[in-house]
């Protein structure tokens, strides 16, 4: 299914604002103005933007011309890391941002990489599986000397999946092959590395499609220990069924004494239930009819009580728990004076406005940042590069213990630094994620 994504306007620009908020935060704690400042300075700019042209020959041999972009934010900690995302709305504003906040993601959860994405101005839906395997492959060709398992390390985003990262990961492989005429260097195994997200039978990891719903769970379970809200059922409202709402759908319904999930929503639409829904049986009809609303026709609606409402309601409905896991900027200025949710898990990249943030830190409203709600995805990501490199297999129950001590590990940290200088959960997590850039930056 291809996603669609509401434009938005300035979002780098937004996400700058958040960062030199974070900077001056930061100079007032360190006492280093002039570091700060140069940080600032750095993290302003990317240090690589690619744009390309991908001819495409169809199926009805016409030919066409797609848009292809990679940008590489920074990789003082490592390697590039980030996704490649195929849809309509593609543009340099939006892969910069998403690049960017990459660059902090792998910051703030401790792991040895920097930030990138990639993404193709295409709709998926209008193409057949050879037409998709062909653009993916060209735009493997396009992009292939600047990525590599120790320069840029790509994975799948919006509307891409295993399956294509298999066939770019071919790709580079037979390129990598043709130049050395047989005689790479690189072994199999470390070829592989170049790309994560790929099928567990060509060197993917088990649990990465589950990683970053299951990543949320990790975070939401230790916050409402934290916040000792752990007495009874919290109500979780679920806008987004896509991959990362499914999971997430999917773990909180494992800890029903912890979690009564009222709403689930898609792009066409959303449903309500007082008694919970269960979400594999939701998933079911919407594998049927492309919806979540179809389960409000069937004949299983009688038991749940389910209302049909629209996104915009599932957002201001009364929950404990908000999780947006679609699409950016759902949670704004219009609305934010409207949300009654006690916390609000980001799981979707930006999806709360910045003026919104304000709005929702003043009425006391606790949002978890999309760089520590969403990490589970790049930390999962970063095990499958272990993986390949050195040849072994980690069962779903390693990988998911691993997640565990990295994400703990680093909700600890914002806890820590948001209590000690009474700030929001987002400002502490930048705190922490420019820091360890500053102090890397400050070795040369």
């Amino acid at each position: 299914m291809c996603i669609k994504i509401k434009k938005i306007m300035n979002i780098y620009e937004n996400t700058l604002n958040r960062i030199k908020k974070a900077c001056n935060t930061l100079a007032e704690i360190e006492g280093d103005e002039t570091k700060v400042k140069e940080l600032f300075k750095i993290i302003s700019h990317p240090q690589r933007i690619i744009k390309v042209s991908i001819p495409l020959k169809k199926d009805d041999q016409t030919l066409e011309i797609f848009e292809g972009y990679r940008v590489q934010y920074n990789n003082i900690l490592g390697p590039y890391k980030g996704g490649i995302r195929y849809y309509t709305e593609v543009d340099e504003d939006e892969i910069k941002t998403l690049a960017l906040i990459m660059t902090l993601k792998c910051s703030l959860v401790g792991l040895p990489l920097g930030g990138a994405k990639g993404g193709i101005k295409i709709d998926p839906e209008n193409l057949s599986e050879s037409e998709l395997e062909r653009i993916s492959r060209e735009y493997v060709r396009k992009i292939y000397d600047f990525i590599g398992p120790d320069k840029d390390i790509p994975a799948p985003d919006i509307n891409t999946n295993s399956k294509i990262m298999d066939w770019m990961v071919d790709e580079y492989i037979k390129i990598s092959k043709n130049i050395s005429k047989g005689q790479n260097n690189q072994g199999i195994n470390n070829l592989l590395a170049t790309f994560t997200g790929k099928s567990v039978e060509n060197g993917g990891i088990e649990g990465r499609e589950e990683a970053t719903g299951k990543g949320g769970e990790i975070i939401l379970n230790k916050l409402i220990e934290k916040m000792k809200l752990n007495n009874g059922q919290l109500k979780v409202a679920i806008q987004g069924f896509g991959n990362a709402g499914q999971n997430i759908a999917k773990f909180l319904y494992q800890h029903k004494d912890r979690y009564k999930i009222v709403a689930l929503s898609d792009s066409k639409g959303a449903i309500y239930s007082e008694k919970g829904f269960n979400p594999d049986t939701v998933m079911k009809y919407k594998k049927e009819k492309g919806t979540v609303t179809a389960f409000y026709y069937s004949e299983e609606t009688s038991n749940t009580s389910c209302k049909k409402i629209t996104n915009e309601e599932l957002l201001e409905l009364e929950v404990d728990v908000l999780i947006p896991s679609a699409v950016e900027n759902v949670i704004n200025k219009e609305n934010s004076h409207k949300i009654k949710a006690k916390i609000i898990l980001e799981l979707a990249n930006n999806p709360v406005s910045e003026e919104a943030d304000e709005i929702l830190n003043q009425r006391g409203i606790i949002v978890v940042p999309d760089i520590l709600a969403n990490a589970g995805g790049v930390t999962a990501s970063y095990l499958e590069m272990l993986q390949n490199k050195s040849d072994r297999k980690w069962k779903k129950e390693e990988v998911f213990q691993k997640l565990e001590e990295y994400l703990i590990k680093a909700l600890d940290e914002v806890w820590e630094i948001s209590q000690k200088y009474k700030i929001s959960l987002r400002e502490s997590a930048l705190l922490i994620a420019l820091k360890r850039l500053m102090q890397k930056y400050s070795q040369f």
